[in-house]
């Protein structure tokens, strides 16, 4: 037991972690756009800056949805709705994504890890997805929830290095033939968000 969060609820968060990062979503899209212009190494440094991208995300939302979640416990329910809707809106995003394009990738190792942190830090939909997504896992019973929300947040990246790694290096090695099958991934994950809110949705409804 970590923190006291139920082993099955953090089992199915990195199942359902795994399976998003699966799908490419923008930050897929850029490891494998940046692994097609520079090679496996350059993918798999852009990967890095994402990951580095999303744990700053997954800080400012501990400390700040802590902060919040104190002064009003209202807002525990309100963030799980307003995160059930941008589920939906991200999973009609990815039903009409188009494949990677080249021209977007990174070249150089640094530039890739800069490039990947900024796409990542700098992009607010980062943040809502986070704030979505990880509350629906914690458990105000079970502890600190800032605390449960570092873990799951450094769980959510950490898998969503290696899973965002393997698109880059693979995108290096094999080039545009991994681009022909983005447009089904992306409907799957258009599928796993359409879940994910609807789960949201089911634990506001019980709240």
């Amino acid at each position: 037991m970590i923190l006291g969060l139920d082993p099955a609820a953090v089992l199915a968060f990195v199942g359902a972690g795994l399976l998003l990062n699966l799908t490419p979503g923008p930050d897929v899209m850029f490891a494998t756009a940046s692994g097609l212009s520079g090679g496996p190494r350059v993918g798999a440094a852009a990967a890095l800056g994402v990951a580095l991208g999303g744990l700053l995300h997954t800080l400012l939302a501990a400390v700040g949805l802590s902060a919040l979640l104190t002064t009003f416990p209202v807002a525990y329910d309100l963030v799980r709705w307003a995160g059930a809707g941008y589920l939906v809106y991200l999973a009609i995003r990815a039903w009409r994504a188009p494949p990677p394009d080249r021209g977007r990738g990174a070249t150089e190792l640094s530039r890739a890890i800069g490039r990947g942190f900024l796409t990542n830090a700098l992009n607010p939909k980062v943040a809502l997805f986070i704030l979505a997504l990880l509350p629906q896992f914690t458990a105000p019973e079970a502890g600190a929830v800032w605390a449960q929300i570092l873990i799951l947040g450094t769980l959510f990246a950490t898998t969503g290095f290696f899973v965002t790694a393997a698109y880059g290096v693979a995108a290096g090695q094999l080039g545009a033939q991994l681009a022909r099958h983005a447009r089904l991934l992306n409907r799957i994950g258009a599928v796993v968000y359409i879940g994910l809110a609807a789960r949201l949705a089911v634990q506001g409804a019980r709240g």
